[in-house]
């Protein structure tokens, strides 16, 4: 995950040592430099700083790793879905086992699970918990370990792999929780503390300051981040010099005032242990995801439409630009709001609703803390001079709408989300209907097959289905087994799939 060393917060005020006078002796004459002594003055054994009142105060972390601890749980993630097409066949109903042939591993063994660990923040008294994706991603079982031990198992709410966040739920009310702070008001130079359970270590705090902001370092790979060559990844962390090993992925990096001001994520190190420095996604960002998780089933991208790079020594001689900062526009999208509002390929972007803009990722990141709709202020600068556009953001359909995911019961359970399939495809592969499976999470499906995304469902225990709905309605109080028949679009052959429902 990430890596860091813990800072020594030890700033030495006073001297130890006074030096009162010297003399410096013939050393001809066998004598030696004399060093004289007053008594010492002991060492200030806190280190100060000033307070809202201005006034020189000890720094003291123990308020606000009080505050903080009981929100921080364990979570332990198992992914048992190591089936191979030998596995699979293991979950064949009776009646079809000959006609499948073998169905048990060779050595007779079943498959071991596969187990990962890491950390999360609650964030309301009704047990939902944010944590990375990458803690959770694959999982088939989620366990949630609170400070005062307390275990629960904990289902999937949403997930973003482009910011790497995640947000799971727990039944249980009353639970304390952290409140989101504005981390763009966060400074460099700051005091935070990481809390997370590194090594398997519960509840561990660890003490820095906020060493930059809206950095990039290009972790975050997804097949669903990168497309049409725009980078839809959205890193922009706050960097720390916290220190922060694997374990403390989706723990809580907070301000002195035990504030959520960040969600640990990453970090820089060539052994995968901390070398001294962490990433943290910024709590703006992190607010924003889970509210859209919360409300539509999937995260509502704000989309500027345009190709961006940093400005460089270089490009800016190559390109004669008249700034030494800011996101140089390499292409805007016909269909995008950036064209709309008359950005232009060339321009550089300088400030975004008044804030300066001194590298891509901090355009990118405050990009993706909007929604299709929102209307914001971009400041270009164009040949020396700066020009104002007013840009209505849209998704990457082109569109202001904001699409909500409907979960059924029953596609919940398989893990399953389904998508229709057009005429054309349905004719090139010479059936009569199907429903293509255009993602799988953790549910029955992957848990008990290996059918990959993209498999086009054709008929469920020999029943043809034709949409989403035919699905949902053949399996709506179903029992037992039952068995899909398919196919893959660029793989010849029918493939079968056999899984229980109870």
């Amino acid at each position: 995950m990430k890596r860091f060393s813990a800072l020594i917060a030890a700033a030495v005020l006073g001297s130890a040592l006074t030096i009162g006078s010297f003399q410096v002796f013939d050393l001809n004459d066998s004598k030696v430099l004399k060093v004289e002594h007053v008594d010492s003055v002991p060492a200030i054994k806190a280190v100060y700083s000033k307070n809202e009142k201005g006034e020189f105060a000890p720094l003291d972390f123990t308020a606000a790793a009080e505050k903080v601890m009981p929100t921080v749980v364990h979570i332990t993630s198992r992914q048992t879905n190591s089936y191979t097409a030998q596995d699979q066949r293991q979950q064949i109903p009776e009646p079809f086992r000959d006609f499948f042939g073998p169905f048990l591993r060779e050595d007779g063994r079943q498959p071991m699970p596969r187990v990962g660990s890491g950390s999360g923040v609650i964030i309301n008294s009704d047990g939902y918990i944010v944590t990375n994706n990458h803690v959770i991603a694959n999982a088939d079982e989620i366990d949630v370990t609170l400070h005062n031990n307390r275990s629960y198992s904990a289902k999937i709410i949403g997930s973003d792999p482009a910011t790497d966040i995640a947000l799971i739920k727990i039944e249980e009310k009353g639970l304390p929780y952290l409140s989101f702070v504005n981390s763009d008001a966060t400074r460099v130079g700051e005091w935070v503390l990481a809390v997370g359970n590194p090594f398997n270590l519960n509840s561990t705090v660890t003490a820095g300051i906020i060493s930059a902001k809206g950095r990039s370092i290009g972790i975050l790979q997804s097949e669903n981040i990168t497309g049409d060559n725009l980078t839809t990844a959205i890193e922009s962390f706050i960097q720390t010099d916290a220190a922060v090993n694997p374990g403390n992925s989706g723990g809580a990096l907070v301000n002195l005032n035990g504030d959520l001001i960040g969600i640990n994520t990453a970090i820089a190190s060539p052994t995968g242990s901390y070398s001294g420095y962490s990433f943290a996604v910024p709590s703006n960002i992190v607010s924003k995801v889970v509210e859209d998780l919360m409300a539509y089933g999937t995260v509502q991208r704000g989309w500027l439409g345009v190709q961006i790079q940093n400005v460089t020594k270089k490009l800016m001689e190559d390109q004669d630009l008249k700034v030494i900062s800011g996101a140089y526009v390499m292409g805007v999208d016909p269909s995008s709001g950036a064209r709309d509002a008359g950005v232009k390929e060339g321009d550089v972007i300088v400030a975004i609703d008044g804030r300066d803009i001194n590298n891509t990722a901090q355009l990118i990141g405050y990009i993706g803390s909007k929604r299709p709709g929102d209307k914001i202020k971009v400041t270009v600068n164009r040949g020396g001079q700066e020009k104002e556009h007013t840009v209505t953001l849209k998704n990457r359909e082109g569109t202001t709408e904001i699409v909500k995911v409907e979960r059924k019961e029953v596609l919940t359970k398989l893990g399953a989300e389904l998508e229709s399939v057009d005429k054309e495809t349905l004719k090139k592969l010479n059936i009569n209907s199907g429903v293509r499976v255009k993602s799988l999470r953790p549910g029955l499906i992957r848990k008990s097959t290996d059918m990959r995304a993209g498999f086009i469902i054709t008929k469920i225990d020999g029943k043809a289905v034709k949409s989403k709905e035919d699905v949902v309605k053949t399996l709506e109080g179903k029992e037992g087994g039952i068995l899909i028949e398919g196919v893959y679009e660029n793989t010849p052959g029918t493939y079968y799939y056999a899984l229980g429902l109870s």
